[in-house]
């Protein structure tokens, strides 16, 4: 979350000595699969689904290509089991080089659409590679694990950066620690934020009648900023219902422009 502040190799290093035991899966945009990183991870038993584009493995994605045309690849389709509009079509294979440079890097490939019937249309596409061993029963829960980091994209970062919070890049660097004090206590208000959008049915009521979290905070610091308050309840029911009004009082009749 805060840029620059170790390498992955170290980080994973340091995350090993913290839960030597616990299962991890790193999943990560395609930013991210190069021979020395699935090395690091491979190297401190870590899982691993990570997305993959053509321009950046044309080796890759040409084996891939080749596998396809001589049958090697494993293509099918199935049902979506909530919405039979849906059909997810994969394709798979296993044991791919990384690239050319390092083709020791052993990686499985899978490839994903998500095609509806109604505008017959392909609505998503996307491609990754992985450790795990893909088959057809569990491919679509590979896919399910790749998706998800849209989920944090747009639900986390995206939320910190755009809807208030005022989250930006720069938060991680420098030599001094109050860019990343600043983002720490961000987060913190960021969980609390979290945990009454889960918990609390009055912020969520007031969430919604203002339309977008960014005017919500707004409206608190205009509150906080005019009026004297006991609770963030008595601020978020007066956003609800609203509040009574009165003609503004000056506190002094007469004003020295001397």
């Amino acid at each position: 979350m805060i840029a620059n502040v170790m390498p992955p190799s170290v980080f994973f290093e340091q995350l090993r000595k913290d839960h030597p035991h616990l299962p991890f899966i790193i999943n990560e945009d395609a930013l991210s699969p190069n021979a020395p990183h699935i090395k690091d991870m491979k190297r401190y038993n870590l899982h691993y689904i990570l997305g993959v584009k053509p321009g950046d493995h044309k080796f890759l994605f040409g084996f891939v290509k080749d596998a396809v045309q001589d049958g090697r690849a494993i293509e099918f389709a199935i049902e979506d089991k909530d919405d039979p509009d849906i059909i997810h079509r994969f394709c798979i294979l296993n044991e791919v080089s990384l690239n050319k440079s390092n083709q020791e890097v052993v990686v499985n490939f899978i490839e994903y659409w998500q095609y509806s019937k109604k505008t017959n249309k392909v609505s998503y596409h996307n491609t990754w590679v992985t450790d795990f061993t893909l088959t057809k029963e569990n491919a679509h829960i590979i896919m399910r694990g790749g998706r998800a980091r849209w989920k944090i994209e747009n639900e986390t970062f995206n939320t910190l950066k755009n809807q208030g919070y005022n989250f930006g890049h720069n938060y991680g660097l420098g030599e001094k620690h109050l860019a990343a004090v600043f983002t720490m206590l961000m987060m913190l208000a960021f969980l609390v934020d979290q945990i009454q959008q889960l918990c609390c049915a009055l912020f969520r009521s007031v969430w919604k009648k203002l339309g977008s979290k960014s005017s919500l905070w707004e409206s608190i610091r205009s509150y906080f900023k005019c009026f004297l308050v006991k609770s963030m309840e008595a601020i978020f029911m007066a956003l609800l219902y609203g509040i009574r009004t009165q003609p503004l009082e000056q506190l002094i009749d007469t004003y020295d422009t001397s």
